[in-house]
């Protein structure tokens, strides 16, 4: 099996090929060889921000105006395959990557700025309100990741007994969620862009 075929390999390769960049750059600048914890922490967060982002994108933008489309084509394929077979794998990555965005986020503010900066952020203090409001807005999502999406998800799915009635509320709860999610993506990616030392 050729080693891109595979998730884990794919995963892996890019791993590797992450940490053999950061070697080279680094010696190449002058510095010491290796990645310090606050540095590793902080690509963790953005690479996992990446693949919960990007999901909820996906699933704004494409996969549930696609399965609406799909409902209505009363002569096409309906929207089965996707509820089956895609939705539930792209929600496991979704919960989980969610998860590891919020701990690596909590554990770089207490790595990179301590406990005294991390405070500042949740109390919302000058120096650090941008980095707080960011911190809000992502616990916010992740709250609606785990008590709203997913339990509903699951009965939209199949995964736990529902009834229609019961399905078409948790179809209503999830994309609510889902939509504010979407919503609060827009200013919670600003203030990540700020704690990496982005300009906005």
């Amino acid at each position: 099996m050729h080693p891109i075929n595979s998730i884990k390999n794919a995963l892996a390769l890019g791993l590797v090929l992450a940490i053999a960049i950061s070697i080279i750059l680094t010696t190449s600048l002058g510095g010491a060889i290796g990645l310090n914890l606050p540095q590793v922490d902080r690509w963790l967060h953005i690479v996992s921000g990446v693949m919960w982002i990007g999901l909820l994108y996906y699933f704004n933008v494409v996969q549930v105006p696609g399965l609406a489309e799909a409902a209505a084509d009363k002569g096409g394929p309906g929207g089965a395959g996707v509820t089956k077979y895609i939705a539930p794998r792209a929600l496991l990555w979704f919960r989980w990557a969610s998860v590891v965005t919020w701990v690596s986020g909590f554990l770089y503010l207490v790595v990179y700025y301590g406990l005294s900066g991390t405070h500042a952020a949740f109390t919302l203090q000058p120096q650090m309100r941008v980095i707080g409001v960011g911190a809000y807005l992502g616990t916010i999502m992740l709250f609606n990741v785990w008590h709203f999406i997913w339990p509903n998800q699951k009965k939209i799915l199949g995964i736990v007994a529902a009834t229609d009635e019961e399905k078409a509320k948790a179809r209503k709860v999830a994309l609510t969620a889902s939509r504010i999610n979407f919503i609060l993506s827009i200013p919670m990616l600003m203030c990540m862009g700020h704690l990496h030392g982005l300009p906005f």
